[in-house]
């Protein structure tokens, strides 16, 4: 049987949740927001809450987990977003750039050096704020996704 399109969301950090409602509603494709604690989400059929432990990781032992070529995995977290990949699923960021099997070993390696600099005391600026273009590109990403794995 083939796996039906879902999208795995990284709940706890994700500036997006009311896009990726939005979007799943309008292709009818179900969502589950993962997070440690419970999140606030609208009462509908297609949107799912999972609480998971609060041990190291459980929510993005349970998104991997759960990855398959038919998920559309939402999140920030680089190592998670390797792990999907490696499942064959599609991962998009929250600002809408994608991570493929090309990016991710950049995107991995400039983690391991922003720790390094962290770790050595260096002060290092974090991510741009987010914004209103982020948001569109977001929207943009998540559409072209949906239609790219339903072409599958």
């Amino acid at each position: 049987m083939t796996p039906r399109l879902r999208i795995l969301v990284d709940a706890d950090a994700c500036p997006v949740k009311d896009e990726i409602y939005k979007v799943a509603w309008r292709y009818a494709v179900p969502v589950a927001i993962v997070a440690n604690q419970r999140i606030r989400i609208p009462d509908h059929p297609l949107i799912e809450r999972v609480v998971v432990g609060d041990g190291f990781d459980a929510a993005d032992d349970w998104i991997a987990g759960q990855a398959t070529p038919a998920s559309i995995v939402v999140t920030a977290d680089i190592l998670l977003a390797d792990r999907c990949l490696k499942a064959g699923a599609t991962v998009l960021s929250s600002t809408g750039k994608p991570f493929t099997t090309a990016s991710i070993g950049g995107a991995i390696a400039t983690r391991a050096i922003m720790a390094d600099l962290r770790a050595g005391g260096d002060i290092i600026g974090g991510p741009a704020p987010f914004g209103p273009k982020d948001r569109s590109r977001f929207l943009s990403a998540l559409d072209t996704a949906i239609q790219a794995v339903k072409r599958r």
